[in-house]
């Protein structure tokens, strides 16, 4: 017995060893992950409307190339919390671009969470289907409604964010604004008159914000045609628009128009621009 005594006594002092040195590595596991989450080196990108279609992908896309990401969404709450997850360095806020409180909210969130903002992606927008032949039907009411989420949203958030993109200049690379647009804004097509005269609007204040914010703040935007989404999906004509007329024979992916936010942000030198992404439609 003295001898099992003796082994006993030997074994437990290692065990109990292993585990508070498995509890200390843990620990400070943990911690070097809050540090690197807090006082992260990584460039931040806030991307509106971001928990599904088009920007869900560009911030998938943001996170592999090393971004943190700043998600956000109106409603679907649940959704962005799965993502932020998902992506690790990340965060999510709610907030109702229609509300001025809320957009200033927005900004200064993602900004405090890690001390800076290198990316503005301003995707979030809505639409309104109407005949453009009825004009009755496109009210004063949804007039104001397209234009203060589709113009005057991005245009605050871009207000509110600028002195942090500013700074993103002395880091050693010029913030980066990026608009999503439509080819609805270029060209006597979109849901509806409203909907495309706000990404028409959309599209010169990107051209004025660049030419104002330069060199610091480059601003440019991407403006997709028709976009294969859950939303498109029972868009039976404009899908068959695409495969018959689009000299690519399809409508985009939410890859493909992230892969082209990405080229926009990637570059030192593009500002001013709006990119047309219909696949070639735009030419027939």
């Amino acid at each position: 017995m003295g001898r099992h005594q003796t082994n006993d006594e030997h074994r437990e002092p290692i065990v109990e060893r292993r585990a508070l040195g498995s509890k200390l590595r843990m620990a400070a596991n943990e911690e070097y992950f809050l540090n690197q989450t807090a006082n992260s080196s990584s460039p931040v990108a806030l991307v509106t409307g971001s928990t599904s279609g088009i920007g869900a992908a560009i911030a998938r896309r943001l996170s592999n190339e090393g971004y943190a990401v700043v998600l956000h969404s109106r409603s679907s709450a649940e959704k962005g919390h799965a993502l932020a997850a998902e992506l690790g360095n990340a965060i999510y806020i709610q907030a109702d671009l229609a509300d001025d409180a809320d957009r200033i909210r927005l900004v200064r969130e993602a900004v405090s969470r890690w001390e800076r903002l290198d990316v503005l992606v301003n995707n979030a927008g809505i639409s309104r289907v109407i005949p453009h032949t009825d004009l009755l039907a496109a009210s004063p009411a949804i007039w104001h409604e397209l234009h203060e989420v589709n113009v005057v949203a991005p245009f605050r958030l871009v207000a509110e964010a600028e002195t942090a993109l500013r700074a993103a200049a002395s880091r050693g690379r010029s913030g980066c604004v990026v608009n999503v647009s439509s080819h609805a804004g270029v060209r006597p097509k979109g849901a509806s008159i409203p909907y495309a005269a706000s990404k028409a609007a959309l599209n010169h204040v990107t051209r004025l914000l660049a030419l104002s914010l330069a060199p610091d703040i480059r601003v440019n935007a991407v403006a997709p045609g028709l976009v294969d989404t859950p939303l498109t999906a029972d868009w039976t004509a404009a899908q068959q628009l695409w495969r018959d007329r689009s000299p690519m024979r399809r409508p985009a992916s939410p890859a493909d128009i992230a892969q082209i936010v990405m080229m926009l942000i990637a570059s030192d030198y593009l500002t001013g621009e709006i990119v047309v992404s219909d696949g070639g439609l735009s030419l027939t």
